[in-house]
């Protein structure tokens, strides 16, 4: 198929070891580190599909569902999960292992929204199709199309309550809520 690829031609996986210097002050591995971290797999796995220059549009919903210790060897797998007209949605996995015990655990996930450039004009350009080779992969296609719809949708939410909204309304919806209101 011409201009198309198949998800495993960009699969790319990072693997780094957790550093002293990279944890906060609890003495876990900082999130920013890891975030960091995710940002440079996107764009490695967005340009191997684009082949060109790609940058970070968004990044949706970055799940931090286990702390990662100094010493722990993180493995980042990224996967292209969708591809839009110069658009791709990389669908990031992290992993860290305890080199001692051999535990693993999955500590982050996260979607990156990248676009892809040329490099000279610096504008959009188009990206190859992708070829969806089992259901895991039509899966997290389809997934992301509901994400991208969702997120859509909030944008149009959050604009329309913005313009819409009189003070009377604020307070009304506020006088529930755990805040205290002091206006000039």
């Amino acid at each position: 198929m011409e201009n198309y690829k198949t998800v495993a031609e960009s699969q790319t996986i990072m693997t780094e070891l957790m550093i002293p210097s990279y944890s906060n002050f609890g003495g876990k591995i900082h999130g920013g580190v890891i975030l960091s971290l995710m940002d440079k797999v996107a764009y490695v796995c967005a340009a191997k599909h684009a082949e060109t220059y790609c940058v970070t549009a968004s990044i949706d919903n970055v799940d931090f569902r286990a702390s990662v210790e100094v010493g722990e060897i993180i493995s980042l797998l990224a996967s292209v999960n969708y591809v839009g007209n110069s658009s791709l949605v990389v669908g990031i996995k992290v992993l860290a292992e305890n080199v001692k015990t051999r535990a693993v655990k999955h500590t982050n996930s996260s979607y990156f929204s990248m676009v892809a450039l040329d490099e000279n004009s610096h504008k959009p350009v188009q990206v190859p199709g992708l070829v969806l080779e089992n259901e895991t992969e039509i899966q997290r296609f389809i997934t992301a199309m509901h994400r991208k719809e969702l997120n859509r949708y909030y944008k149009q939410e959050g604009e329309r309550i913005k313009s819409s909204f009189k003070n009377e309304d604020f307070l009304a919806v506020l006088k529930k809520e755990r805040c205290i209101l002091k206006q000039p």
